[in-house]
């Protein structure tokens, strides 16, 4: 026993090397499935060292990560993303499969090594297939500068990952996704705080040994706090397909921080978060500490189909599995845009540390994003064209100039403006295909305006949060209904924009973001809800490829790399 102890935690060991004033934080990582039941229903789930959420990753401002990744799926590739960590100088270590680096084979270990140059909340999660959603996530919690203080005073840290849970494996999705007649994947079956939810058993006539609710996997998840004191909450979401919002019974919520920037704080009872999104709430435990209270999360923007996720606010000395007096708080309406908009307008920078955005930019593309059929099969598309990544990753293939492996076609940068009815299912839903990239001037300044339209079925629009890979960009403002290129602009925050990695696009309306193209690499842009991408939501854009340095042979071994970087 001893000794399978020791070895656990070689596999789980975390070393601390000083190099002036930053330090190394070294990882070792095995990915397996593993049964387990984290809504009281047992299904494989992907684990890190054999939990699922995986580590937290802590580090300091400044630091070095380094993660030794061995794959033991044995049957399944995999990659992994270090989601709102913008790998200045190490593109090749954003982790998406087929964008910066071939998958790693079963049984190889990849390194990815990484600085983490701003403190903030992050995540980390599997950029292969639709693998996220099958419980391979966590969490990185980047601590500020010693003898830096934050504009927000708090007595302690904590992190919740908020995702959706599906019964069905990705390859059963995968195949619906692609079939004639589609399957839709559906809605989740349970919604899990910090890997915690409750399935009901009983509806499903399922055995005890298939979903038990007395199994302990599945207890409420429980944040202990001490009465008096004052918390900082590092919210995230990583759904496969739901908005959430997250409240907690008789407790503001105080908004300091949204993606890694601080946020002018602002007091919400609900907390509007899309997949890919990090918020740092404050909440002070200062309610009748003889009892504990709710935690909730429950579904918005798509019918309510799936059961609300429960987790405990444990007021210390109480028993943490002491279920609170009261019936669970529900959740606001799941079709009022509204709220949900003026969230998202309400999230400014904090006045004492804005960064100001370029006054104009070189280039501006609208994004119509649209579900359309290709050849009968349905398909999610950026101005008509469903993307699919090349079989060569992006990266190297720019880097050792291997231009014949990807359309060199540009992809369009607009839409009809005045003939596209947003609000009506297209007249003529046909697509195309392609695997071409967008070519960003280095060093220029982009705008990107998503515009939200009609999905294939009547009075259906649906919530995209989409998330920029390698970049902070500037969120310049949110609209109803039809951009217009000749009057929204002049409504833009040029002030106090927040900067966010992710940002949703709300149902027939449009979004505006503006970043600067000045990382050198390939890098993913794309929405964050698993079958989307997976249907052809996304793009990718190519900036500074030749100042990017040598890449390492690690990458390399699919496509027209096999071979590459061997004696």
């Amino acid at each position: 026993m001893l000794l399978k102890l020791l070895a656990l935690c070689l596999f789980t060991f975390l070393i601390y090397v000083p190099i002036g004033e930053a330090r190394i934080r070294h990882y070792k990582w095995e990915v397996k499935y593993e049964y387990k039941s984290p809504d009281c229903y047992k299904k494989l789930v992907l684990t890190i060292n054999g939990k699922s959420p995986g580590p937290t990753i802590l580090a300091q401002e400044g630091d070095t990560v380094i993660v030794e990744v061995t794959n033991k799926l044995l049957l399944e590739n995999l990659a992994i993303h270090w989601h709102g960590i913008r790998q200045i100088g190490t593109p090749w270590s954003d982790g998406t499969e087929g964008v910066t680096q071939c998958p790693v084979v079963p049984g190889d270990t990849f390194k990815y090594e990484f600085k983490v140059d701003r403190a903030g909340t992050y995540l980390y999660h599997a950029h292969y297939g639709m693998q996220r959603e099958s419980g391979l996530y966590g969490s990185i919690r980047v601590s500020v500068p010693d003898n830096f203080t934050e504009p927000f005073a708090y007595d302690y840290d904590r992190s919740i990952i908020l995702s959706d849970w599906y019964h069905k494996s990705t390859y059963e999705q995968a195949t619906g996704l692609s079939s004639i007649p589609f399957v839709w994947v559906g809605e989740p079956q349970s919604l899990l705080i910090q890997g915690k939810g409750k399935f009901n058993c009983s509806s499903a006539s399922l055995t005890a040994d298939t979903c038990n609710t007395s199994n302990p996997e599945c207890s409420p998840y429980a944040i202990i706090v001490i009465p008096g004191k004052t918390y900082r909450l590092r919210v995230a979401s990583l759904t496969a397909l739901s908005a959430l919002s997250f409240q907690i019974e008789g407790h503001n919520m105080t908004v300091v921080e949204a993606d890694g920037h601080y946020v002018e704080p602002f007091v919400v009872k609900n907390l509007f978060i899309y997949s890919g999104e990090t918020y740092s709430v404050l909440i002070k435990a200062d309610q009748d500490p003889s009892r504990n209270y709710w935690m909730t999360t429950n579904v918005v923007s798509r019918p309510p189909n799936t059961t609300q996720g429960l987790g405990f606010l444990n007021y210390y000395p109480n028993h943490p599995r002491r279920s609170p007096p009261t019936v669970p708080p529900t959740g606001p309406i799941w079709n009022d845009t509204a709220p949900r908009l003026a969230q998202s307008l309400a999230i400014k920078a904090h006045h004492d540390f804005i960064v100001t955005p370029p006054t104009t930019s070189d280039r501006a593309v609208v994004f119509l994003n649209t579900q359309n059929r290709i050849n009968g099969y349905v398909h999610w598309s950026v101005n008509n064209v469903s993307f699919t990544l090349s079989h060569t990753p992006y990266l190297i293939a720019l880097k050792k100039k291997l231009h014949h492996v990807f359309s060199q076609t540009p992809p369009p940068e607009g839409y009809d403006f005045v003939n596209y009815d947003i609000y009506n299912v297209s007249k003529n839903p046909n697509a195309t295909t392609s695997n071409a990239i967008y070519r960003l001037g280095f060093n220029t300044t982009v705008d990107i305006i998503l515009q939200n339209a009609n999905t294939l079925n009547v009075n259906n629009s649906e919530t995209h949060p989409w998330h920029l890979h390698g970049h902070d960009f500037w969120v310049l403002g949110y609209g109803d209904g039809k951009f217009d290129m000749n009057k929204d602009p002049k409504n833009y925050n040029l002030v106090n924009p927040i900067m966010k990695n992710t940002v949703p696009l709300h149902p027939y309306g449009w979004t505006a973001i503006r970043f600067k193209a000045n990382n050198p690499g390939a890098w993913l842009f794309h929405c964050h809800i698993e079958a989307h991408f997976y249907l052809g939501m996304g793009v990718v854009f190519e900036e500074g490829i030749d100042k990017v340095g040598e890449l390492p042979s690690s990458v390399m071994g699919c496509g027209e790399t096999k071979g590459f970087g061997k004696p």
